[in-house]
């Protein structure tokens, strides 16, 4: 079953605790902080993220510039937490009741650690969830599989390692031909992202209409 959350309750309240957050650092411009510290950083980066995604997630528009690279990755760790909510696995890619939802990071150690501080705590479908670092040429047994980087020639050899039924997820050019399910954009400065149903179908991976409703581009045959 897929995990249907309230688009609106989840905008309200990211949104109100990132205006707080903004309030706190106005006052600490205002008291002469020049600046913040970098825990305090750390959270406000985290909520705006929540934020970007959630909105996104609604149909709105994400800037991925002028904020940077740091801000792109971890509005990208937040879609990819959203991702798992809008994806019907089958029974078999779990071992038992007790079995958590595995996400895969290659390539990207940066994004391993955006991802597990964002799930840290959180469950989807009452199964927690671990992120777990892996090489090219690993054959990772993993619910999710994220695979950095824009050369797609090397995408492409770390994908055929991948085991059904995997959402495999990536950010090169030609990610979709590649053999990836969803693939990052930054269309017109904003993170956006592609989804290729035919490689969901090959591996056993339905998505909700949800998902594909607020996709930059949804290929139905082969990309």
């Amino acid at each position: 079953m897929f995990y249907d959350s309230n688009h609106a309750e989840t905008i309200t309240a990211t949104a109100a605790a990132f205006s707080c957050l903004g309030c706190r650092a106005r006052g600490a411009v205002q008291h002469g902080d020049a600046v913040l510290s970098a825990p305090f950083r750390s959270v406000l980066r985290g909520v705006l993220a929540a934020v970007l995604a959630a909105l996104a997630m609604s149909g709105a528009p994400v800037l991925a510039q002028p904020a940077g690279v740091e801000l792109e990755r971890s509005v990208k760790a937040a879609f990819i937490y959203k991702f798992l909510g809008y994806t019907e696995f089958p029974a078999s890619a779990f071992g038992d009741a007790a079995s958590p939802v595995v996400i895969g990071v290659i390539g990207a150690e940066d994004m391993a650690a955006e991802l597990a501080r964002i799930v840290a705590g959180r469950a989807i479908n009452s199964r927690a969830i671990v992120v777990k670092q892996f090489l090219d040429g690993d054959n990772p047994g993993v619910h999710l599989l994220f695979v950095a980087g824009a050369d797609c020639a090397r995408v492409a050899g770390v994908l055929r390692q991948a085991r059904a039924p995997t959402l495999v997820v990536t950010e090169c050019g030609n990610g979709l031909q590649a053999g990836s399910i969803i693939n990052f954009r930054v269309v017109e400065e904003r993170v956006r992202f592609d989804v290729s149903l035919d490689a969901a179908d090959k591996n056993n991976i339905k998505l909700s209409s949800r998902l594909l409703s607020v996709a930059n581009h949804v290929s139905k045959g082969a990309p």
